[in-house]
Parts: C-alpha cells; structure tokens; sequence
C-alpha cells in the first residue's frame, strides 16, 4: 500500500513544519511505503525555503513550485498530476482538517470504497457568516445542479488510484474538484469531523474568492441558469403583454391616454434590468468557452524537489 498525501500551500510559513510533523506521524503508522507531495501555489512568504529543508531533511517529502499563483484548485491538480500512491489524500496545509482523520479513510478504503470524504460536523474557529454561506451554497448548488454534492464538505478526501485517473482526463479549467469526484462515480462514503481553527495565520480565502469558487461550482455543473432565462423571459413578456392591453385600453376607450408615463417608465427599467442579468449569465458561460478553447496549460512549474530521486 502506497499513499501519497497531496498539501497545497499558500503563504504558510507559520504552520508548515507542524503540518509536515503531523503529517509523517500519521502516515508512519499507517504504511511505510508514502510521499508527501508539498505544491506551493506562488507563496511569497519563506514557504518555498521551508519546503526545500523539508525536502532535504527527508526524501519521502516532495515539493511542487509553481510560477505563479494559480489557485487552491490547480495547485491540486499538479499535485494529482504527480502522484504515485495506490491512494491519493488531498488535505490543505492549514491543519484545520485534522492529519488523524485519515486513518479512518484508509480503513474504509481497505473496506473496498474508491472514495471517503471528509464531512465538518462543527466548523471551530470560523465566522458565523461563512459557515451560513457555506450552507447555503452546497443546498444551493444541489438543488441546481444534476450531480448532488453531500453536504458541508470540502477537498479533504482519500481518492482510489482509478478515481484519480478518471480526474486527470477531465481538462476543464474553471475546476471545482469536489463536484468533479461526485460526478466521476464509485462507491463513496462520508467521513464526519470536527474542523479545528487554524493553527496560525489566516484564511486565504477572501469575501471574492469564495463568490468566485462558488461561482465555478454553480456554473460548472448546472444550466439551470441559461434556463432560467427563457423562463424569466417568458413570465417578462406575459408581463409586458398585460401593460400593453392597459395602454391599449386607455388609448381606444378612454380620454386619459396621455398619462402612462410611469408604467412605461418602470416596464422599461423592468425589462431592460432583465436583458442585463441575463446577458450577464449568457457573457458568463461564453467566456467559460473561450477560455477553454484557449487550451492553456492548467498550471506551470518553476521548480520540483525530490521528484528525481523516487
């Protein structure tokens, strides 16, 4: 049994030798045979040097540096791109999901399951609003989309090797990885947690970034949006079909014809807001295609440690 644990990191110097400590002693006790697979996602902190020792210290460590900051996402997917494990763990460096957990994943993955997930019973250490966004957005994004993602879950998750290769031949670049493993398949079971605060510095995830995430998950995974649009466009017109009785009404059977100022005034406002909103949904998946047609590379590496000597 091979495992490779895959830790993307972001401006994580405060935490990433207890990360790393934790880590090893968990694995350790679980198999000999294991990598850890660092991706630094373009931190400008002393992240990059503190991998390096690490690497240096111990030759199961490795690290991925990126070129630039490319996002939690395709930092990730490098590391999916690199590992060797028979199972693939992706947890983040921040030890908000506790190392200890993933003795219980690999147990049930020993019961036959390709994937056990990470479930957060509690949320320690994060604001109200986030938690409540975060509810929101999974029922959300469920009752949109034809692929059910369960509930208040994140990337923290143990992934059979076939699971992982069926990843690696989906090359989308707006990537919401966890909609991606629910839509791939295979047996599944839920692990629940406790999520810890973070042991030191603070969220990369600001109020943007995660309406961005949200976004590609919604997106990515639903056209209910693009549906929506014909039907709001049909309940417009309905709507617009009954002003233009009014004034027709009051133009062929009344004196007061020249008033009206103020319903064509609001039915313009009404309509045109609409054509906006939904030019705006339409430009959306538009540009989704564009950039997908561009066939960029999804990330670029500066430098790999330890890689040579496996």
């Amino acid at each position: 049994m091979f495992i490779s644990v895959i830790i993307p990191c972001y401006n994580e110097e405060e935490v990433i030798n207890e990360t790393n400590h934790r880590l090893v002693n968990v694995i350790e006790n679980l198999t000999p045979q294991f990598e850890l697979i660092y991706v630094d996602d373009g931190s400008y902190d002393q992240t990059p040097h503190l991998l390096r020792q690490l690497q240096q210290a111990d030759p199961r460590v490795h690290a991925i540096l990126l070129s630039r900051n490319f996002g939690h996402q395709m930092a990730v997917t490098a590391g999916l791109d690199y590992a060797a494990g028979d199972a693939i763990v992706l947890i983040d460096a921040d030890l908000q999901d506790p190392p200890e957990v993933i003795k219980e994943m690999v147990y049930q993955w020993s019961q036959g399951y390709h994937v056990a997930y990470g479930v957060r019973t509690e949320r320690t250490g994060e604001t109200a609003f986030k938690r409540w966004t975060a509810k929101v957005f999974y029922r959300l994004i469920n009752c949109l989309s034809d692929v059910q993602i369960p509930l208040d879950t994140g990337d923290f998750r143990l992934m059979d090797r076939q699971v992982v290769e069926a990843l690696k031949i989906m090359p989308e670049r707006d990537r919401f990885l966890r909609g991606m493993v629910s839509w791939v398949g295979f047996r599944q079971i839920a692990i629940p947690y406790q999520r810890s605060p973070r042991l030191a510095g603070v969220s990369k995830y600001s109020l943007w970034k995660m309406l961005r995430f949200a976004a590609d998950g919604i997106l990515s995974f639903s056209l209910i949006p693009l549906r929506m649009a014909i039907w709001i466009g049909i309940f417009t017109f309905g709507f617009s079909l009954i002003g233009i009785i009014y004034a027709l009404v009051l133009r062929l059977f009344t004196s007061i014809w020249v008033p009206g100022w103020t319903l064509l005034f609001i039915s313009v406002l009404f309509i045109g807001g609409i054509q906006l909103v939904f030019l705006g949904v339409i430009g959306e998946y538009t540009g989704r295609i564009y950039r997908e047609n561009k066939q960029r590379p999804l990330y670029l590496i500066r430098e790999r440690l330890g890689f040579d000597k496996k």
